[in-house]
């Protein structure tokens, strides 16, 4: 007869179950670790995004501003009756982080017995100027905003 316990017939199970338990802990953490990964990216591309948005929209306030500047330059410099003013130079004005380069071109005509002068203003705003101005040449920078808008007026 054999004297061999039931305890020594039966195989050992949780030696292999253990086994199986380590894979999917390896499996889950790097799981886990992907998500993580990619969470980050997509929490850094949300960031980017909303900072160049806010930064767009200074750009766009800053060009505006640069137009109003010009606008004042032109009509109210000096008032009317006086003669309409030649136009400024390609101007350089500094508002923060931004770099406003307004330009004007000047024409006249005649309408009847009454001559007008027009004023085309270009106002470009931009955050990372080349040499001073904008806009900036060669390869923005991903922070980069540029704004340009234009306006005509016209002085009696």
């Amino acid at each position: 007869m054999s004297t061999t316990s039931p305890e020594a017939r039966r195989p050992r199970r949780a030696q292999q179950q253990h086994g199986f338990t380590m894979v999917s802990v390896i499996f889950i953490l790097v799981v886990l670790a992907a998500l993580g990964a990619a969470m980050a990216r997509f929490s850094q591309r949300q960031h980017l995004g909303s900072a160049a948005e806010l930064n767009a929209a200074r750009a766009y306030q800053a060009a505006f501003a640069g137009l109003e500047w010009a606008s004042f330059q032109v009509l109210r410099v000096p008032a009317p009756p006086a003669p309409a003013p030649a136009c400024p130079g390609n101007t350089n004005i500094s508002l923060g982080d931004f770099v406003v380069t307004v330009s004007c071109q000047r024409s006249s005509a005649s309408d009847g017995a009454s001559s007008l002068v027009f004023y085309q203003l270009v106002a470009n705003a931009c955050n990372a100027p080349a040499a001073g101005a904008c806009p900036a040449s060669g390869t923005p920078q991903p922070s980069y905003a540029e704004r340009q808008l234009s306006r005509t007026v016209v002085r009696p």
